[in-house]
């Protein structure tokens, strides 16, 4: 068996080890996890020549550098508009590129996205738990943060051609994104979903992978929060008391007591992660029968991209 090793030189907060995600364990009150923005990880993976949710290194805006001890090893990037430089080289992202040993790759942020996937033409070595490498932020199970000075390892690395790996349109984050309403919208007044679905929000800084909090006019319940606790979906947005809307994401809880004024759409998720704090984003209302028709075009679009 051969194998390439890559020194970890400088990673940012949330780098960390990614799959398709742990399913099946919602029930038992194990987060899903996986990748943030999952077309990404799928698209790096598939110009990798690897299953579309094998594990990767997903990279924050703080990016990551890696030095290459052993190689070479091919990579591929997709996912946020970062910047890619190996040695005086700069790159894009949703790039093919070849590592010879000593070449040091930097990932920063660039003009837009929040979450690149780093995918490795060969078996990335990761821990799992529960059947996935998906690292569960807080608990740190799965295949873990990546960190300054560990070390990874990619068995039986393939070398491939560089190449550009066709970025669709819809992986760019987006000013609007279609929402359902409810599932709790009977405890909104008309007025909240008037807001909701007619002013502008922001993002905030308050963000990691179990959610974000939105800043934006009031959306406060009408009547108490004394619902009890039930399963929440990726994608719910959820309104605590004082009116702020959050946006549950990859490594949300199980199960939660505050109103769902509405849920992102599935095939919407992955442009909603790559956008930015403090940027803004809108909803508009579709009907469930439509956000059934959206998601089943994005699948017929995946396969698509996975077949070529």
């Amino acid at each position: 068996m051969t194998k390439a090793v890559l020194r970890v030189v400088q990673a940012g907060p949330l780098c960390s080890v990614q799959d398709g995600g742990r399913a099946g364990y919602l029930r038992f009150g194990v987060p899903a996890s996986g990748a943030m923005d999952r077309a990404a990880l799928a698209l790096a993976n598939h110009a990798a020549g690897n299953a579309p949710a094998a594990p990767a290194i997903e990279v924050s805006l703080a990016g990551l550098t890696v030095e290459v001890e052993q190689g070479p090893l091919t990579i591929a990037l997709a996912g946020g508009g970062f910047l890619a430089e190996v040695g005086t080289a700069r790159h894009g992202s949703w790039q093919r590129l070849t590592l010879q040993t000593g070449d040091r790759l930097t990932l920063r942020r660039g003009p837009w996205g929040m979450w690149c996937a780093l995918a490795f033409a060969g078996r990335l070595v990761a821990k799992e738990w529960l059947g996935s490498a998906a690292t569960h932020a807080l608990s740190g199970f799965g295949g873990g943060a990546i960190v300054a000075g560990q070390r990874l390892t990619v068995e039986n690395p393939r070398l491939l051609p560089d190449a550009a790996i066709p970025c669709p349109v819809w992986a760019r984050p987006r000013a609007e994104v279609a929402v359902v309403i409810g599932p709790q919208d009977r405890f909104f007044g008309a007025d909240r979903l008037d807001l909701l679905l007619g002013a502008t929000f922001r993002l905030t800084d308050a963000y990691d992978r179990m959610g974000v909090r939105l800043r934006g006019p009031s959306l406060a319940p009408q009547s108490a929060l004394g619902i009890p606790s039930e399963p929440v979906l990726r994608g719910a947005i959820q309104v605590a008391g004082d009116g702020v809307p959050a946006v549950l994401l990859a490594d949300h809880q199980t199960t939660g007591g505050y109103p769902k004024i509405a849920t992102i759409i599935a095939s919407e998720l992955d442009a909603f992660a790559q956008i930015r704090p403090h940027a803004p984003v809108a909803f508009r209302a579709v009907l469930p029968d439509q956000a059934v028709a959206l998601s089943r075009l994005r699948a017929s679009a995946m396969a698509r991209l996975l077949e070529r």
